[in-house]
């Protein structure tokens, strides 16, 4: 689709609830364009935008606005955004407003993230990767889908000025480039909803067996509420603490919950796995539209053979199926298929559900004053 020659492209602040509805008229956008995501970043300044063509509000962005130090300029941040109309031949007719609009606001840069897949792999691509001795990473192996809007995307955002960002990094920010997904719909362009059995099929038969091994031990999945996040977050902190990652805090996870949970009913919700009265898995999965992520998990060392972790994640996609959900999204993966890689062993365990990898084009930046942008690059150099 073109908007060339047609009425131009406008911005402007626009309202949360604004915001909110257009999120809500959509199949799906990411939960960190949602303006309930600002209450969970208040160390950055949150802004709703809005694209309008006359009076018609054809885009939005979550944006948020980080200081540098001890200097009153912004790197002005989108993170997974902003939910435009990538499939435009023109993206210059989107995106010089909006850095005219940051520029406006204090920014020395623009940081985004288009919601736009270029490559995938199927599970058995990666399987047979790590399996291969003569493959070290992801992009050494042909991928199943090249994406045409990919490609065009990441051609045209060079032709406008924004440089590609390192998948690794950023400011105090940065999603991940590769994902691991579970289709929920058919390859059919109906995008008819696969079924439980379906879905179930397609997993290896580790998984298939750790589900079974779960429900004959008397693992109990069920969804928890706010007051069970305390229970949650002692889970996660052991598991951070065996992981060796630094936790977040629990006031964090309350935030979270409230903020998006004010905003939509079951978009966002706790799941507890318990085996005989003890918690031994507990996750937070979120839904916008047609898009279900898993975004936190908690496991306990003890117990490991009861399989918790296994049967709340297949609840959550038996969740995400009964909720019209097209995609069940694992999160982030790394490149790496070395098998030595300690990396591996997380691709290895979401790869066992039987989904695929994707590729999305990355984070990008627009430097808006050249010689701050260089300071600010040269700072994040020696910080990593």
């Amino acid at each position: 689709m073109s908007t060339s020659g047609t009425t131009p492209v406008t911005i402007r602040t626009i309202t949360t609830a604004e915001h909110s509805r257009f999120i809500a008229a959509r199949s799906s956008a990411s939960f960190l364009q949602t303006p309930g995501w600002a209450r969970v970043k208040p160390e950055w300044r949150a802004e709703s935008l809005g694209w309008f063509r006359e009076d018609e509000l054809v885009g939005a962005a979550l944006v948020l606005y980080r200081q540098l130090p001890k200097v009153k300029r912004f790197l002005a941040y989108l993170p997974e955004g902003p939910v435009i109309d990538w499939t435009d031949d023109d993206l210059g007719t989107w995106l010089e407003p909006l850095a005219a609009h940051a520029k406006l606001q204090g920014a020395f840069g623009v940081r985004m993230g288009p919601p736009v897949i270029t490559r995938r792999w199927s599970a058995a691509q990666v399987k047979d990767g790590i399996a291969d001795d003569a493959v070290r990473r992801l992009t050494d192996v042909a991928p199943l889908e090249r994406s045409r809007d990919g490609a065009a995307v990441v051609a045209q955002l060079h032709e406008l000025g924004w440089r590609p960002q390192g998948v690794e990094g950023g400011f105090a920010a940065g999603q991940p480039k590769y994902n691991f997904v579970i289709p929920l719909t058919g390859p059919d362009d109906a995008g008819t909803p696969r079924t439980e059995d379906d879905v179930l099929k397609g997993m290896n038969q580790l998984w298939r067996r750790n589900i079974k091994k779960a429900a004959k031990e008397g693992v109990v999945v069920e969804q928890g509420t706010r007051a069970d996040l305390k229970a949650f977050h002692d889970l996660y902190v052991h598991t951070a603490e065996r992981d060796h990652f630094t936790p977040r805090p629990l006031g964090y996870f309350q935030t979270m919950f409230d903020a998006l949970g004010d905003e939509a009913s079951g978009r966002i919700t706790l799941w507890l796995a318990r085996h005989e009265g003890d918690l031994v898995a507990s996750t937070i999965g979120i839904q916008v539209g047609t898009h279900a992520w898993y975004s936190y998990g908690a496991s306990s060392t003890e117990k490991r053979e009861v399989r918790g972790s296994n049967a709340v994640q297949w609840e959550m996609i038996r969740h995400a199926l009964a909720n019209g959900a097209a995609v069940y999204d694992l999160r982030g993966i790394t490149d790496t298929l070395d098998p030595d890689d300690p990396h591996v062993g997380l691709i290895q365990f979401k790869v066992g559900t039987g989904g695929e990898a994707v590729e999305y084009v990355g984070e990008w930046d627009l430097p808006i004053n050249r010689a701050i942008y260089k300071a600010f690059d040269l700072y994040m150099a020696r910080r990593s």
